[in-house]
């Protein structure tokens, strides 16, 4: 398996050569000059003349690249074991790049004014990220998008613990299944916790850490799974959510943000985006601490999304409104299963987010689905996280949503009884968990919108011209258009029937049910009465209205 994948790596190398002007091709033969594909990873190996008894702490390597314009960007190196130090770049731009090393440790002649050089060719590879690039921020700052300007559907798996503690065989079997369901993004941690070895990413005091190599080389290629599989990996380099079990006592800010260097230094030329994974408290301790750490890493270079998300804790979200660096945020509007969190969830603050500047996209990070809810104890259903998920999708700019499933999320190797209503079987709960009701329905939302122009939506509450929503906020019907009147998307979570106000129909629209459920599609038939129209659901249960402009 191995020998063919580098076979076929071989051959496309050769094609990215035969795509540069024959003089190039001729100087790179010649010269024997690495060909890198455009978007593809550079990686060159250092060896440093100094062995550094800690060398995350005792040196650093950066390298700075020069582009066929000019143009120049700076990234970290890494160390890589003993002498071995690597430095990984994804060129976006075809020719000739150079490249010149700097360490701050004037005797280490090794890291310290290397140069070289690579061709850069045109796009090759399988996946969406070889053909399109890597994810960045569109230029409305609404959603993602790819690098050439793809649009990109964050429809994010949550499994915190899962690339650490998953054999490979099982990682490979989780990937395969979440691309199968279309998702587009796997959300995962570095620390704390151990991976399968009994390892954790560190070692020592917090106030001294070394990395453990073997921990990071076991997670290079979870993540070389994820990739070729077609799904970024948000990474968050050090979760802090609530207080865990053993597990070590919290890094100081300094260590905590050589950490985090080390995991962009490492990953950062992979199709990635990062996550800052934190829940503020009172005294706003945490909230300056990765003020610091983010502004230090991200604040001054070119870097891959930062998503910030805070858990339950949205005021968060003011604290970082002028971090620049910050590109999305991760907001988790439904929070409990009682009515006063369902009317907070569609009433409360995330309706007017998506209004506030600077603009950002906006993702809604569900409940989790057979989760316990904190105030409550009640379990979120599969109906409760598809009610978020499509109120999220519709109550702001879409970017995206993350589902997250209990047994995955935590990767339970436990042989329970699985989720509600499943029997005991010899499958451990992460596998079983994996199909899920609402995991499975995600499916549904990734054919929706893969069908329309989802980032021209809007939020547009005056569609609907009855809202049961006031009543009972477990009725709320959300609604989104994309202007001029060519596509709305009405969500009904409960009641028999929407009603729309007439003139926010195109002329002859295209008017259709879709079963969040199932994936299945249904003729919608019209009632007009007055300024209204009234659209009955095909049968109980939740729908979404999809009207198009008739062509």
């Amino acid at each position: 398996m191995k020998h063919t994948a580098v076979f076929a790596w071989s051959r496309l190398a050769v094609l990215g050569l035969l795509l540069l002007p024959a003089g190039v091709q001729a100087a790179a033969a010649s010269a024997k000059i690495p060909i890198i594909a455009k978007w593809g990873r550079f990686e060159q190996a250092f060896r440093s003349t100094v062995i550094y008894s800690n060398a995350l702490q005792d040196a650093s390597l950066k390298v700075q690249f020069t582009s066929p314009l000019g143009e120049t960007s700076e990234v970290d190196g890494f160390w890589d074991g003993g002498r071995t130090w690597r430095v990984r770049f994804a060129p976006d731009l075809p020719g000739r790049w150079r490249f010149k090393t700097s360490c701050l440790d004037a005797a280490n002649d090794g890291l310290r004014n290397q140069t070289g050089e690579f061709l850069c060719s045109a796009p090759i590879g399988p996946t969406r990220f070889h053909k399109h690039g890597p994810v960045r921020i569109s230029r409305d700052h609404r959603h993602l998008e790819h690098a050439d300007g793809t649009p990109f559907f964050w429809l994010a798996d949550t499994v915190w613990e899962g690339a650490r503690k998953a054999e490979l065989k099982d990682w490979e079997f989780y990937a395969g299944t979440r691309a199968s369901q279309r998702f587009t993004v796997a959300q995962w941690a570095v620390a704390p916790g151990e991976d399968v070895k009994k390892q954790s990413a560190y070692s020592g005091f917090p106030e001294r850490i070394a990395i453990n190599l073997d921990f990071f080389k076991r997670l290079d290629v979870r993540l070389e799974v994820l990739s070729q599989a077609g799904i970024l990996s948000a990474i968050a380099p050090l979760a802090e959510f609530r207080p865990q079990a053993n597990v070590a006592p919290a890094l100081t800010d300094d260590q905590a943000e050589l950490l985090v260097r080390y995991v962009v230094a490492r990953w950062g030329a992979d199709p990635v985006a990062w996550l800052l994974a934190f829940e503020g408290e009172s005294t706003g301790k945490n909230v300056g601490r990765w003020k610091r750490i983010g502004q230090a890493v991200f604040g001054a270079r070119t870097h891959a999304p930062v998503v910030l998300y805070p858990g339950e804790t949205q005021w968060v979200f003011d604290e970082f409104r002028d971090q620049a660096w910050v590109d999305v945020f991760g907001y988790q509007s439904v929070t409990d299963v009682t009515e006063d969190a369902v009317k907070w969830a569609v009433a409360g603050p995330f309706a007017a987010e998506w209004t506030k500047e600077p603009t950002r996209p906006l993702i809604t990070f569900a409940p989790c689905e057979s989760g316990v809810a904190r105030q409550s104890g009640k379990r979120f259903t599969a109906d409760d996280v598809r009610h978020a998920v499509y109120w999220g999708l519709l109550m702001a700019p879409p970017a995206g949503v993350s589902y997250s499933g209990q047994g995955v999320a935590d990767w339970d190797l436990s042989f329970g009884s699985g989720a509600e209503g499943t029997k005991a079987t010899d499958l451990p709960m992460w596998r079983k968990s994996l199909f899920m009701p609402a995991a499975k329905q995600m499916s549904a939302l990734a054919k929706l919108v893969n069908s329309v122009d989802f980032w021209k939506l809007r939020p547009q509450p005056k569609v609907v011209a009855l809202q049961p929503g006031n009543a009972s906020p477990r009725k709320f019907i959300a609604s989104a258009s994309a202007d001029p009147n060519t596509l709305s998307l009405v969500y009904v979570p409960e009641d028999r029937s929407a009603d729309v106000v007439l003139t926010a129909l195109p002329q002859s629209p295209s008017v259709g049910w879709l079963n969040p459920r199932t994936g299945e599609s249904n003729p919608a038939v019209a009632v007009v009465s007055g300024g209204t129209c009234q659209f009955p659901t095909p049968d109980p249960g939740d729908w979404l209205l999809v009207v198009k402009a008739g062509k």
